[in-house]
């Protein structure tokens, strides 16, 4: 059996009446696999112990299979929850493990049968009889996985389960929490901040930042079809090279997006996305270009939708497959509170059109205040000096990935073709206005 899960405004506040979520309404389909997906201290995990019951919700509802589900104990639930550590008991052998929820569920059933059946899907047969002492990490991981498949529950919630291992280990165990979760087709709750595990694994990805959810998606549509420069940045890697850009659009002549020294000429006749653009005349935006976006060649060579760059090459990864070059193109690098940078004070929201009720929009605009903006283009008021122990940040502004077999050599200017058709466009707000705009941008912005 699995269940649906529903979260309808949703928050949690801790100390202080800090939120670390935020009027959270998200629906989970029973056998569905969701991960939530953001950096450290945006509040997943707080979701998914409010999912589990071991965190009361302050507001908003939870409902189990249409059910209101805000009162029942973590026992009612039936669900299984796999944490980070392990949790693990240490005077028991891996088969006590295994068997003591079911023998606490059910104190007159021999758990046996379903223990040995456990142990043989996963293939820990040979760590029955071991202590979690004598463990590596990856059995461990595999026996707590183990204690929550023998219960039979109705939905997986797993914690950031493969945080504590190696990078091999990692990803083995990735592929096997995908193939037990597919053929049990119960509905899986997955916290991580790894975008890797969150692409692979998912059915659906929810990102979250500052408590609040910024898009939910599958894999495809958030990574071609970001919601705002937050998700962008966040998702890929590697990670979206992201410009300050102003949009010039006379009247007679072609529509350009300057980038500081260089520029992008938008091909003629204007797509709908670029026709759009003009609104944004003399405005500062964020331009988006995935590695892939941008390749290396002449400009004798460029196909159609393609606009000629310069770079030069300021640092070379060589990745064995595929090499990444980091590329100088006198351009100003955006910044990403939160990712590249502290929160920023919060500001004034921008005005925007939108559809619900004045109550809604009150509520969305109070949430934006409290994450602060998405992305800032504005100088900071006081520029504060970075740590002594600070790594200093790999040179370039632009990022391409390319095979092994290019020869580039620091210091090279190098020709590069841009595919507008991959481009990206966020307004100041750092909400994407190109390609296919969620809503026509509003001209009092």
């Amino acid at each position: 059996m699995t269940r649906a899960i529903s979260l309808h405004d949703v928050s949690k506040a801790y100390t202080q009446g800090v939120r670390v979520v935020d009027r959270l309404s998200l629906d989970i389909a029973p056998g569905e696999f969701l991960v939530l997906l953001g950096p450290s201290g945006c509040g997943k995990s707080t979701v998914l112990r409010m999912i589990a019951g071991l965190e009361d919700i302050d507001e908003g509802q939870l409902f189990l299979d249409g059910e209101y589900g805000n009162d029942l104990p973590p026992s009612g639930r039936d669900m299984a929850m796999v944490f980070q550590n392990f949790a693990l008991y240490p005077s028991m052998t891996s088969r006590d493990n295994i068997g003591f929820p079911l023998r606490i569920e059910a104190p007159g059933t021999d758990p046996a049968p379903r223990v040995d059946a456990t142990a043989r899907m996963l293939g820990i047969e040979d760590l029955l009889d071991r202590f979690p002492a004598q463990l590596s990490g990856g059995e461990r991981q595999r026996v707590a996985m183990g204690r929550a498949i023998a219960r039979h529950p109705s939905a997986f919630l797993m914690d950031e389960p493969l945080s504590n291992l190696d990078a091999k280990l990692r990803n083995h165990l990735r592929a096997e929490i995908s193939q037990l979760t597919r053929e049990l087709g119960v509905t899986t709750v997955y916290v991580t901040h790894d975008q890797s595990e969150a692409m692979s694994l998912g059915d659906r990805v929810a990102v979250l930042r500052g408590g609040v959810l910024q898009q939910v998606g599958t894999p495809r549509t958030v990574y071609s079809l970001p919601s705002n420069v937050f998700v962008a940045a966040f998702i890929g890697t590697p990670r979206i090279n992201l410009l300050r850009g102003l949009v010039r659009a006379p009247l007679d002549g072609a529509m350009t997006i300057s980038l500081g020294k260089q520029f992008l000429r938008l091909p003629e006749p204007l797509c709908l996305d670029h026709q759009l653009l003009r609104v944004q005349q003399g405005r500062e935006v964020i331009v988006g270009l995935r590695s892939e976006a941008v390749r290396i060649a002449k400009p004798a060579a460029a196909r159609p939708g393609e606009v000629a760059l310069t770079g030069l090459v300021e640092h070379v990864e060589f990745q064995g497959h595929e090499v990444l070059v980091h590329f100088n193109t006198g351009s100003r690098p955006a910044v990403v509170p939160e990712l590249e940078a502290p929160r920023p004070r919060p500001g004034r929201p921008a005005r925007r059109r939108r559809e619900g009720t004045v109550l809604e929009r009150l509520r969305e605009r109070a949430g934006a205040l409290r994450a602060g903006p998405v992305a800032t283009l504005d100088r900071p008021e006081r520029a504060e000096p970075a740590p002594a122990s600070a790594e200093p940040r790999v040179p370039g502004d632009l990022i391409v990935r390319t095979t092994p077999d290019i020869r580039l050599r620091h210091g090279m200017q190098v020709p590069l073709l841009v595919d507008l058709a991959h481009l990206f466009v966020f307004d100041q707000h750092g909400e994407r206005i190109c390609p296919n705009p969620e809503r026509l941008p509003d001209l009092e912005e």
